[in-house]
């Protein structure tokens, strides 16, 4: 592939907009499924095989299936919904592996094979207005429990488990699909409660976390998210030994939108993202896409990172035998 097709594969995009097709034939790393994508089974399962007869190489077809307000096949469940994160766990160990079972061969069934789960924020902040029960509890040692239950539930059905948000949104006072939230703990708070989830996740071998929209104080004096940081990303690489690949949280939210998508991403490659996700896939997302690999031509520091990137994308979905 060139480095055109290999900066396609540093992208997930969702449906609206309809530039997906001509992205899969370009080398489109990956999709992302909403509610309304997904009307029926017989649909999603047709949906996907078109997909896949337009890539060039298999994507990640991936989705954010948490349980209660974080739910994407709520259409063809006939009423039936899964427990948020909280809730599950409090029902007991046996049940959250139980429904997390039920989840994961439902997605592998239709042919879905990465999940933007668990959520391992640690939910310290009771006004959060974002988390709160997609936490699995406000307790550092309950989440990091939960965790290697659920992410070893999902590898064991043949899909990828994605932590988020890194590097804990746990404390936030405001919602980042709206703005950029400001975490204003010392660096050893955010190590002991926030960050230990994601740590002791690494250290079980953890795939894929995602980056948050979150500005972090402790990592940065500048107003910036930790998905565009690269003292955040290189402390996710260097200091947790995280080697998998790192994917923003949704490129349209408000916490990141202010940047400007271009500017964006070319920040967020450079600090060590690997992957991108972006809800839809209008033309402006694709001349994102366009623009950055144009530019790759010239610029060895870009060059170089969508080549790392391309190859922990590759690995990954070898692991997996997506391709």
């Amino acid at each position: 592939m060139d480095i055109r097709q290999k900066l396609y594969q540093m992208f997930i995009l969702g449906l609206e907009g309809g530039e997906y097709r001509k992205a899969l034939s370009n080398g489109l790393g990956g999709i992302i499924f909403f509610t309304k994508d997904i009307q029926s089974a017989k649909q999603f399962w047709e949906l996907i095989a078109e997909m896949k007869n337009l890539a060039l190489t298999p994507p990640f077809f991936s989705i954010d299936q948490e349980g209660g307000r974080v739910e994407r096949t709520e259409n063809i469940h006939n009423g039936k919904k899964y427990l948020s994160a909280k809730f599950a766990y409090e029902k007991g160990l046996d049940f959250l592996c139980h429904q997390t079972d039920e989840i994961a061969r439902e997605l592998k069934d239709y042919g879905v094979n990465m999940n933007f789960a668990p959520c391992i924020d640690v939910n310290t902040n009771p006004h959060n207005p974002i988390i709160g029960e997609r936490a699995f509890s406000d307790k550092v040692e309950d989440v990091i429990k939960a965790q290697k239950l659920v992410s070893g539930v999902y590898r064991k059905n043949g899909i990828i488990p994605c932590v988020k948000h890194f590097p804990g949104h746990g404390d936030a006072n405001a919602d980042s699909h709206l703005t950029l939230p400001v975490i204003d703990l010392s660096f050893e708070e955010m190590e002991q409660t926030h960050i230990k989830p994601f740590a002791e996740a690494i250290k079980d071998g953890i795939e894929a976390v995602m980056a948050a929209h979150l500005h972090c104080t402790c990592f940065d004096r500048e107003n910036i998210p930790v998905s565009l940081s690269k003292n955040a990303l290189t402390y996710l690489r260097e200091r947790l030994g995280f080697d998998g690949v790192i994917i923003s949280d949704d490129m349209v939210m408000k916490g990141v939108a202010g940047f400007g998508a271009l500017q964006a991403c070319e920040e967020g490659i450079r600090a060590g993202l690997n992957m991108f996700i972006f809800r839809n896939s209008n033309p402006e997302v694709i001349d994102v896409i366009e623009k950055l690999a144009k530019k790759a031509q010239n610029d060895i520091e870009l060059f170089n990172k969508i080549e790392d990137s391309y190859s922990r994308i590759i690995a990954l979905k070898k692991k997996f035998m997506i391709i």
